[in-house]
């Protein structure tokens, strides 16, 4: 969990008891409190179907994100549209890793799926995807609505994540305009919310410009609150570049809290509110965990 300061500083110092910790309603016993930082697995989940304007604003921001990351840190870079697109794997490496930042270059146009399916395709836009710009114009839209399969990338991402080590904080950095297509996604919101929590990961999202004037971002929203995560809005590149730093360091240094549940034994998901007792702060964590399955 983080808390935070009515201007949005984040607050140290805490200790065990300013905390009240409430699982399916029932008020807990806190047996401890941790405030050490973590090294961070990150998936950075970059959005490849935005308006020309924010896809540039984006492009040149994201090598800023190594700013925010410690020698013990790793990251994957990946993709999405239509289609989900994996990068090449877990890095410490920085100069490895700003080299992938630096060629990931978006499209303005969603691309037609890769060869062999839709979760084999390039890891980074080194060169388009074949037959890319000669997609039948009734999948780019339909009625206007969205064919970006937002819920299925968070839920590619989570597969990358989910066998990390609970000593590392899974994070997956979501760069997106928040437009998502129904229809387009295999996998339910309800159920990739279910794989984040079941396995820890916890989702920050920067929102572009013009998602803030559309009021498109209600995914990136839902992803973030319901993972104990944070959103961020960005209008130019500067912005973007000031959350990264500031969204890894929020993550590297969250609260743990450490209770033994009671009550509700035979629930499999269990609710979880926060609440810290000192005036004028904000506690934001995760809204519940699954039982039975390893934190």
């Amino acid at each position: 969990m983080t808390v935070k300061d009515k201007k949005g500083n984040m607050v140290a110092g805490l200790r065990r008891d300013d905390f009240r910790v409430f699982e399916d309603k029932i008020e807990q016993k806190i047996t401890e409190l941790s405030a050490d930082p973590r090294p961070l697995s990150l998936v950075v989940l970059v959005d490849n179907d935005m308006t020309q304007k924010d896809a540039d604003q984006v492009d040149a921001s994201l090598p800023a994100i190594l700013a925010g990351m410690s020698l013990s840190d790793e990251a994957d870079v990946c993709r999405f549209d239509q289609f989900f697109y994996p990068g090449k794997g877990f890095t410490k490496d920085q100069d490895n890793l700003l080299k992938q930042l630096k060629r990931t270059k978006l499209d303005s146009q969603p691309s037609v799926a890769p060869p062999g399916g839709p979760f084999n395709g390039p890891s980074i836009n080194n060169a388009p995807a074949p037959g890319a710009g000669n997609q039948d114009p009734s999948l780019i839209a339909i009625k206007r609505q969205s064919t970006k399969a937002l819920d299925d990338a968070v839920y590619e991402a989570a597969q990358l994540l989910k066998e990390k080590p609970t000593a590392r904080r899974k994070i997956i950095l979501l760069i997106s305009d928040g437009k998502n297509g129904a229809k387009f996604n295999n996998h339910k919101y309800d159920d990739v919310r279910n794989e984040l929590l079941r396995y820890n990961i916890i989702v920050y999202s920067v929102a572009t410009g013009s998602s803030y004037f559309d009021r498109k971002f209600t995914r990136l929203v839902e992803y973030s609150g319901e993972t104990g995560g944070d959103v961020s809005y960005g209008a130019k590149a500067e912005s973007f570049e000031n959350f990264y730093a500031q969204i890894a360091d929020q993550a590297r240094n969250q609260y743990t809290l450490y209770y033994s549940p009671k009550g509700s034994p035979g629930l499999s998901y269990h609710t979880i509110e926060v609440r810290v007792e000192r005036e004028g702060l904000n506690v934001t964590a995760r809204k519940g965990y699954y039982g039975g399955v390893p934190q």
